[in-house]
């Protein structure tokens, strides 16, 4: 696995920041202090976390760090505004299409056999988490 492959990873990560920042922010004064609401914030944090542990992954292997998601942060902005616009359920299951992207995403990365032992490491500790957002997204799903 290649410093750009790992960037594109990284830019995943990004781009679901940006999605779920989006999306908190439009609920945050009305619904701040409701579980569902903290339960995103969560998995908002866990983004941040895994983007700050690919950039240092990226960095230990010589690379240079993307600092955006690119196109696919701005075709995550285009889905999430149309899905906030179309209620709650149709935005609760974009961010459950991006996480289910980012799980494959990860999966192809773990099966190749180019990819770095410490590389595997860091994504056997997201995998886990990626797999959690999607259960919580459906859970949320089935209470709207």
């Amino acid at each position: 696995m290649t410093c750009d492959e790992m960037n594109q990873l990284l830019r995943s990560e990004l781009s679901a920041v940006g999605t779920y920042q989006q999306a908190l922010d439009k609920e945050r004064e009305q619904f701040g202090d409701e579980t569902e609401f903290q339960q995103l914030n969560a998995i908002l944090a866990e983004h941040q976390q895994a983007a700050s542990q690919l950039t240092t992954q990226i960095q230990q292997l010589g690379g240079t760090p993307v600092h955006d998601s690119g196109a696919w942060g701005m075709w995550s902005k285009i889905v999430m505004g149309t899905a906030k616009l179309m209620g709650d359920k149709a935005a609760l299951k974009a961010l459950k299409e991006g996480e289910e992207s980012g799980l494959k995403e990860y999966q192809e990365a773990l099966h190749d056999t180019t990819t770095p032992s410490e590389v595997k490491t860091v994504l056997n500790g997201l995998l886990p988490k990626q797999q959690a957002h999607i259960r919580t997204l459906d859970g949320l799903m089935v209470k709207l």
